[in-house]
């Protein structure tokens, strides 16, 4: 059966509101799972979970990630600063789980070492990326950070780590 786009969208259930189909949309929508960690104006280390991490440019090296203005991080996003961007795999679940709790006790165990720049570096993780904050773009209750990459690490390969549906998943995990 030939169906029209209008008569394919009547088939679907519609959202109550634009905003609960927008939520609705990105919990079906998987992302990368990566983690940011940082000192904060105390130099105590702070990180923080990001499925928002994007490849900008590779000449100079520059990435971009967003967070709430409302994180326990937000104070150490001052240009000039440096983060630790991690890659995670399944293998390290554990930590996103970790960074999205409760913050005061993101740091409380092994998982971590201090590294270059006094900056926390997560322990089994398949890359480490250390990185300057070059712009800071406030948006409503939100930001978009971009850093230049200006070191990092590779650890051992593992497969990816999703994001989807309010679960960490790696691709093929049942849904």
């Amino acid at each position: 059966m030939n169906q029209t786009r209008s008569q394919a969208n009547d088939e679907q259930p519609l959202a109550a509101d634009d905003l609960e189909a927008f939520k609705q949309a990105f919990r079906r929508h998987a992302a990368g799972v990566a983690a940011v960690t940082t000192l904060d104006p105390d130099g105590k280390p702070v990180g923080f979970t990001a499925t928002s991490l994007a490849s900008l440019a590779a000449v100079p090296p520059l990435a971009t990630f967003n967070m709430a203005q409302v994180s326990s991080a937000w104070e150490a996003m001052t240009v000039g600063n440096r983060v630790v961007i991690h890659m995670l795999g399944p293998r390290t679940r554990y930590l996103a789980e970790k960074l999205a709790a409760n913050r005061d006790v993101r740091f409380t165990g092994d998982h971590w070492e201090v590294g270059p720049h006094g900056l926390p570096i997560l322990a089994g993780v398949t890359a480490w990326m250390i990185a300057r904050i070059v712009e800071v773009h406030p948006v409503h209750n939100n930001a978009i950070i971009v850093v230049q990459v200006e070191t990092g690490a590779l650890g051992e390969e593992d497969e990816a780590l999703l994001y989807h549906e309010r679960r960490y998943l790696k691709p093929g995990d049942d849904a």
